[in-house]
């Protein structure tokens, strides 16, 4: 198996800076992460939707499935995260990644079990926190990613340098707008030790998304997805009857309770679990634009790590020229 030898490679104990996104259904189960894992990425189990019987026999798989490391994300605004956090520390993943709060809350329990923590941050001030915190490293994430793009929609590119100058010295996760090999190697440019892999893992063989919504995916065009909900929690999403209706009212300026009842009439499961392309929140990144096709998780893997010797070579054939 091929290595690449970065910052992230080393904390997280993996062959290759690929990290594959806890993505809610998609990878609520074990075979896209164990998948990710085995081909010497990190894959991530998406515990934000899971049900505690579903998470306790996935983390069993997971561990029972492979020997390479492999994480938990954990949303901890979520129903029930104390309950989870405490079946987490009980089965001691190698890996958490945690958003949607503050690192304190979980930090100490799982470092003392040896857990690597990783946080997620949208901007240079929160990554601050979080290192002073103590969080082992972070993944930062910018404007064109799926489901959850940071409010202000700073780009990745200008994020993750801000992250890397506010933060010197921590290993840092680039995600957003990333989809094969050339992506990594900016990724690995701009400073950061790995890239994070939504969307083009959606559209993956293992993914436990309707057959549709990869369709939908690998349909998409760059500029196939929109963001809205503003106010009630920012989301990217495929175009479509769904997000349609959500900007016709957010550009009339409608009541904030009309808005959120509309936000509210369309879900991810609808979507995920039941292809319902129209009115379910179909999310995913700006790089739905450069997925082709759905293949198997460890074919996505193979051909990241050729893009990005090809990148590699590439630039290396400009130094040369100069």
């Amino acid at each position: 198996m091929s290595q690449i030898i970065t910052s992230v490679t080393k904390l997280l104990g993996i062959d290759l800076p690929i990290v594959q996104a806890g993505m809610s259904w998609a990878s609520s189960d074990s075979a896209l992460p164990l998948a990710v894992s085995r081909a010497g990425g990190l894959g991530v189990v998406a515990a934000g939707p899971m049900r505690i019987g579903d998470l306790t026999r996935t983390l069993d798989e997971m561990a029972d499935g492979t020997g390479a490391p492999w994480a938990v994300n954990l949303p901890l605004y979520r129903t029930g995260a104390d309950e989870v956090m405490d079946l987490l520390v009980e089965r001691r993943p190698p890996v958490l990644i945690a958003s949607q709060g503050g690192p304190r809350r979980y930090l100490r329990r799982f470092q003392d079990i040896g857990t690597t923590c990783l946080h997620v941050v949208a901007a240079p001030e929160h990554a601050r926190k979080a290192v002073d915190a103590g969080v082992d490293g972070l993944v930062v994430v910018g404007a064109e990613a799926g489901g959850h793009p940071p409010p202000a929609l700073v780009t990745t590119q200008v994020l993750v340098r801000a992250v890397r100058k506010a933060v010197p010295g921590t290993p840092l996760i680039a995600s957003g707008g990333v989809a094969d090999g050339y992506g990594l190697a900016a990724a690995l440019a701009l400073g950061a030790g790995a890239a994070q892999f939504g969307t083009r893992f959606l559209a993956s063989a293992e993914s436990a998304v309707h057959s549709d919504y990869k369709q939908a995916v690998v349909d998409a065009g760059v500029d196939g997805t929109k963001t809205v909900g503003r106010g009630l929690g920012l989301i990217r999403a495929i175009s479509n009857d769904f997000t349609d209706r959500m900007i016709e009212l957010e550009e009339s300026g409608s009541d904030l309770e009309l808005r959120r009842k509309a936000f509210q009439g369309g879900t991810l499961r609808d979507a995920a679990l039941h292809g319902d392309l129209k009115g379910g929140k179909v999310e995913a990144g700006q790089s739905a634009g450069l997925v082709d096709d759905v293949l198997p998780a460890a074919e996505i893997v193979d051909r990241i790590v050729q893009e990005y010797a090809d990148a590699v070579a590439q630039l290396q054939a400009v130094s040369a020229d100069t």
